[in-house]
Formats: C-alpha cells, structure tokens, sequence
C-alpha cells in the first residue's frame, strides 16, 4: 500500500472562516532545510493568520461564533479588524532533526476570515 502525504487540506469551511492545515507542507520544507536544528518563521499574507493548536471541529466553531460577536459579518473592512483583534500573523516554531517540535495532535492552520482564503504563506527558516 502506497500512502500520498497531501501538502495542505481544508480544516474549516465555514461562511465567515476558512483553516488550511499547512502542517505537512512546512515539515516537508523544514526536513529539506540546509540545517538541521533553528526556527522556522512562518507568516501569513494579507488577511491571514497563522496559528499553532489542535485541529478540531468545536475549535473553529467557537472561533467562528466569537467573530460574528466582536465583529459582524456585513462591516466594511472586517478581515482586517479581526486581524488586528486576533494579534501577529506569524508562528515560531523549533525544529530539531530536520523535524519540527510540535505536539503529538498540534497542527500548523492558516485561518482566513472572508469567504476564501489563498493558501499564501511564507515559511523562513533560521538554523
């Protein structure tokens, strides 16, 4: 049997809020990497953001529900608010290895806040 690591997947679709799991295309990228042991900086373009946590489903959710709260869906500019509201783009993680030190069910998620996301990032790596 024959597996395919799939680069990135849809962890939400919902109205308001899309999550790509970009997890196993950074590792790809940090286990090709010239050093071993650094940091992998990654950043989020535009009206993304990056964030470190466990993909599932009652997380988006609850994020999705406390978005509609502070900011409501029809407000001009809303991807920019909630960006500002939610703070940096970015994500620093370790690597050790050529393997990034993340926990067993932590997950590296592009969140975007309109209708779609472009699954834009950009990943630098310090070693």
């Amino acid at each position: 049997m024959t597996s395919v690591e799939v680069p990135y997947s849809v962890a939400c679709a919902l109205p308001s809020l899309v999550v790509l799991d970009i997890t196993n295309e950074v590792a790809q990228e940090v286990a090709q990497a010239d050093c071993s042991d650094g940091i992998a900086f990654i950043t989020a373009e535009e009206d993304g953001l990056i964030r470190v946590n466990e993909r599932e489903a009652g997380l988006f959710s609850d994020i999705e529900e406390l978005l509609e709260r502070l900011v409501a869906l029809d407000v001009s500019g809303r991807e920019r608010l909630i960006a500002l509201l939610l703070g940096a783009r970015t994500e620093q993680l370790p690597f050790a290895d050529g393997r990034l030190c993340l926990g067993r069910w932590q997950r590296i998620l592009l969140f975007g806040f309109g209708e779609y996301v472009a699954p834009e990032w950009n990943l630098t790596i310090v070693g």
